[in-house]
């Protein structure tokens, strides 16, 4: 069913069609649904837009060599592509086992996240209780179908999951401002008294969050219609429509509510007596509203995995080609021209890890989701700061490249400091990302840097022999 390795993925997506992949996997709906909460709850209040829109400028920053320097990076596989051209094969393998296991737990994190949604919202609406890894393995099945077939099914599926919920909170946020709170529209949160309260530290660690997957433009570099153009058009778009939407939204929140009730408000979502998302939708744009917002926060999660699916997929493949797994996983299907072995052996992967976890009697949320969403925020982060060193080193060897000093020397450098920095935030508030003890969040977050550091030393010079 698959072809020999010689042949390559192939594809016409465009810019659109790549930024709805990627935009899908960060998961906006969700994020506003579960990380705004928590950003406001914990971190500085209605001075939570600050936090999301600081978190958009690293990232943006952080874009700026990593476009530079895509030209010279003539094959898929983003971030190891990029720290093997940079740094060497060596640091290049570890950087992708880091990737895999990012991307590995963030997907795990999201089906126990969407068989908990399903199973609530069939229970709010006096359906039957089923347990949550009924609705995670359904999923699962949906996701394996849709990634075994070429990626223009996926895109065209995720085109359309991400329009309506974008979509619907655009209609949100211009009802709010139509309408506004007690406080009026106010800009009180770009205020430096509100947004240098609280600890804006974990406003910008759970924005940070909300961006995983927006890099992985580069994992479709095969299928790309003129990857030299699309490529870096689709990653500034995908940076800069995250960014936007997550502070203009997040903002919008604390104008419905006011600035001195969020705070409160956020507290309830947290301790499960309330829903910020869709109790403001309610009170906004009443309950077909809400009914509207919770079933597109499915989809939106939908949309998520079966990104992040094709992104696991195509980085297994990358890395067959590579030497580095074994050889099949970069074959490519007859007739779908897509890493359909690959993909299989993703579901696989994935349904174990799931059906473990189910087994173990792991809660879906604190327990699934918010321990492999902890370890994909360090994994993502550590991943960035290395490409961001990988330019900076690339640029200073090839200085005839040119690439201007701002992209190839001042953003590199720009974006390292602001990496180290956001690292800082993840790890010394890990135990608020897990929602576990301190010692189970060292665990968790020593799980990525284990990973470079075995995959490294795994590393085999070109024409070694392989034990």
């Amino acid at each position: 069913m698959t072809t020999t390795e010689s042949k390559r993925l192939s594809g016409h997506l465009g810019p659109v069609g790549i930024v709805f992949m990627v935009v899908a996997a960060a998961a906006p709906l969700t994020v506003i649904g579960g990380n705004m909460p928590l950003a406001m709850g914990l971190g500085n209040g209605a001075g939570a837009p600050v936090g999301f829109l600081i978190a958009s400028l690293v990232l943006l920053v952080f874009s700026v060599g990593f476009v530079t320097m895509t030209p010279h990076v003539p094959e898929a596989g983003a971030f190891f592509s990029y720290v093997s051209v940079g740094l060497g094969e060596r640091m290049g393998k570890g950087i992708a086992v880091v990737a895999l296991i990012a991307y590995t737990a963030i997907q795990v994190g999201i089906y126990g996240y969407i068989g908990w949604a399903i199973s609530d919202t069939v229970a709010f609406y006096d359906g039957p209780v089923i347990p949550w890894p009924v609705y995670s393995f359904a999923i699962l099945a949906i996701v394996a179908v849709l990634g075994y077939r070429h990626i223009g099914l996926s895109a065209k599926v995720l085109g359309v999951a991400l329009a309506l919920e974008i979509g619907i909170v655009v209609i949100l946020d211009l009802a709010i401002f139509a309408d506004p709170g007690p406080a009026g529209i106010t800009v009180a949160s770009f205020t430096p008294d509100v947004f240098g309260q609280g600890a804006i530290g974990i406003a910008i660690l759970f924005a940070l969050t909300g961006f995983i997957g927006f890099e992985a433009t580069a994992v479709f570099r095969d299928e790309a219609r003129d990857p030299e153009r699309t490529i870096p058009r689709a990653t500034y778009a995908a940076v800069i429509l995250i960014g936007a939407f997550y502070t203009l939204t997040v903002w919008a929140f604390v104008v419905a509510i006011g600035p001195d009730l969020v705070v409160a408000t956020a507290q309830q979502t947290l301790d499960g007596e309330g829903n910020m998302l869709l109790d403001t939708t309610d009170a906004v744009l009443g309950r077909i509203g809400r009914d509207i917002v919770n079933i597109l926060l499915l989809t939106s999660l939908f949309a998520c995995v079966l990104s992040f699916h094709n992104v696991i997929a195509r980085y297994q493949f990358v890395l067959s080609r590579k030497g580095l797994l074994p050889a099949r996983l970069g074959a490519v299907h007859d007739s779908h021209e897509s890493p359909a072995f690959s993909s299989v052996v993703q579901t696989v992967t994935a349904a174990v890890i799931v059906g473990i976890l189910a087994i173990l009697g792991i809660d879906p949320l604190v327990g699934v989701f918010g321990s492999m969403a902890g370890v994909a925020t360090v994994g993502m982060v550590l991943l960035m700061l290395t490409t961001s060193v990988a330019v900076l080193v690339f640029f200073l060897k090839n200085r005839d490249l040119g690439g201007g000093v701002w992209n190839s020397r001042i953003a590199p450098v720009l974006a390292v400091l602001g990496l180290l920095a956001s690292l800082w935030l993840v790890l010394s508030n890990f135990t608020l990302v897990t929602g576990g003890s301190a010692t189970l969040s060292t665990v968790l977050a020593a799980v990525p840097f284990v990973g470079l550091v075995i995959g490294a030393l795994l590393w085999k010079p070109a024409g070694a022999t392989s034990t």
